[in-house]
């Protein structure tokens, strides 16, 4: 999104009008969610639907051949080979991560929806940030739509332990410090992806 925002510079006094939400965030009167769309409706709010696709395409085309782990891509292609169901999951919005998700291969994308009216991106969320207790409830509603199917589970930041607590395999990638013991305490794999 910061792409996006940097190739029309002329949109970046509009973050004044995300000022509320950032200085609530801190004090606990804006969740994390209403933050993101706050950010969403300043910076690109009003853009339209091509603009987006445009940059969403130049985006994916340069990140994934440059900016992901070899060892992802991996990971990807020997879950593909062995016949699993790929889902991504991400708090990322519905901007990017779809066609993301599409270009790796993945059968089906959860991510933080945006509204659009008409042809004109307004911004606002249309699902909960996916994020943290979110990501549990979608990972539940995806064992009930595929009841038996094991789940491998891969996260990041803290909030994805929540769900990774869930899968059969939980692997987390890029623990550093004394995270790295906690997770090892809860059964969940440590991967370092350079």
């Amino acid at each position: 999104m910061i792409g996006l925002l940097l190739r029309r510079p002329w949109r970046l006094p509009r973050l004044a009008l995300a000022v509320p939400a950032l200085l609530g965030f801190p004090l606990g009167l804006v969740d994390r969610g209403a933050l993101k769309s706050a950010v969403i409706r300043a910076a690109l709010g009003g853009l339209s639907h091509a603009t987006v696709q445009a940059w969403t395409g130049r985006y994916v085309s340069a990140v994934v051949p440059t900016r992901l782990f070899p060892s992802a891509l991996q990971a990807i292609a020997a879950h593909r080979a062995a016949g699993d169901w790929l889902v991504l999951m991400s708090a990322s919005p519905d901007l990017f991560v779809p066609a993301l998700g599409r270009a790796l291969g993945f059968d089906q994308i959860l991510c933080t929806e945006v509204r659009w009216n008409d042809e004109r991106l307004d911004g606002r969320l249309v699902t909960a940030n996916r994020r943290g207790e979110e990501k549990v409830r979608c990972l539940a509603a995806l064992r009930r739509s595929h009841p038996g199917s094991p789940v491998t589970g891969y996260g990041n930041s803290d909030p994805d332990i929540a769900h990774l607590r869930l899968c059969d395999e939980a692997i987390y990638v890029n623990a550093r410090g004394a995270l790295r013991g906690r997770l090892k305490s809860l059964g969940m794999r440590i991967v370092d992806w350079a």
